[in-house]
């Protein structure tokens, strides 16, 4: 269970242009930058248990692999979509739920760090 623990995301890449790929103003994108978002996760089979804790908010979000969800944002951007695992990468593939934009992004541990990214080739 190479995700369980509790993680400090240090680094985004491409999170600006992700985000403004997905409608957030300017002002959210710069808020957001400095969110200092730790997670903990606990992972079960298939089932993960993520607390979310930052400049902005503490939720606790519960998921299965491969199963669509609920999920809104900071900003209050309400979502659906999934995770999964991938290799050593935990892969998110959601949609706004407002304007159908996707939002994708990769979480993988690198070194001890866990390290987001949402590639250019996963912002549709």
């Amino acid at each position: 269970m190479a995700f369980d623990g509790t993680w400090k995301v240090n680094r985004n890449e491409n999170y600006e242009k992700f985000m403004e790929k997905m409608g957030i103003n300017v002002v959210k994108r710069k808020l957001a930058s400095h969110d200092n978002l730790k997670l903990i996760i606990t992972q079960e089979g298939n089932k993960f248990t993520v607390k979310e804790s930052s400049t902005f908010r503490n939720i606790e979000v519960l998921f299965d692999l491969g199963v669509t969800f609920n999920y809104s944002l900071a900003d209050g951007t309400e979502l659906t979509g999934t995770w999964s695992l991938e290799g050593n990468k935990l892969v998110g593939k959601f949609k706004r739920v407002d304007n159908g934009n996707e939002l994708n992004t990769v979480r993988e541990i690198i070194g001890g760090e866990m390290v987001q990214d949402s590639p250019e080739s996963l912002i549709a």
